[in-house]
């Protein structure tokens, strides 16, 4: 075989190996189940660069956010100064007794606030005389329970007692008892008050509801 021949089949041989190199294999043919390759891009200078796959991981800005938690609404009436101020008893007042008026037998009662705390002084005064059968009858109209005169520690309330004008079908005493509307049934111990000679028509004795100032009190 001459050189040149020689020379010829050697150059083949090294070009089929060159081409089966550079080939694409079975996997990573276009169209293949290889994994794909990341797109270039151009990039403003003019080079391509290359667009990186999309992540499997979601980023935080997919996780679901959190609500802040509700705060509990307060009980009902626990924002009211007045929520827990409860009837006044006899077991939180003080109460006297003073003659106002003798020809109509009239007293002014009054209730002081003993405790530490306020309460409240509901509708009219239960007044009893002495061994009489029966209690003094209501004059006018008591606030309800929600307007019912509030007394602070130390503060009084006044009503009017009138016995009435002598009309020869009564009884005299010397005593007086009271105790307090609570609108509940709790038991209280008479609160007395000495009324000298005190006339109690059976027809035109009554007393007026709790107030504020004794001038109001004895005037209804």
């Amino acid at each position: 075989m001459s050189t040149v021949r020689k020379a010829a089949v050697a150059l083949a041989a090294v070009s089929a190996l060159a081409l089966t190199a550079c080939g694409p294999t079975d996997d990573g043919a276009a169209g293949g189940p290889g994994t794909p390759s990341a797109s270039p891009t151009t990039s403003p200078g003019g080079s391509a660069t290359a667009t990186p796959a999309p992540s499997a991981t979601p980023s935080k800005s997919g996780a679901p956010k959190k609500t802040a938690t509700p705060t509990k609404p307060p009980k009902p009436g626990s924002t009211d100064p007045d929520y827990d101020v409860f009837p006044c008893s006899t077991f939180d007042v003080t109460f006297t007794a003073s003659l106002a008026e003798p020809t109509t037998s009239s007293y002014l009662l009054k209730i002081t606030n003993k405790g530490t705390k306020a309460c409240r002084a509901l509708g009219h005064p239960i007044v009893t005389f002495g061994d009489l059968d029966g209690q003094a009858t209501e004059r006018g109209a008591a606030p309800g329970i929600e307007d019912a005169l509030r007394l602070e520690p130390g503060q009084s309330a006044y009503a009017g007692l009138m016995g009435g004008a002598n009309d020869g079908k009564g009884k005299t005493v010397n005593s007086i008892a009271l105790t307090m509307s609570t609108e509940s049934d709790l038991t209280q111990t008479p609160l007395k008050a000495s009324t000298p000679g005190l006339y109690v028509s059976p027809t035109k004795n009554s007393v007026t509801a709790w107030m504020n100032n004794a001038e109001d009190a004895l005037s209804l």
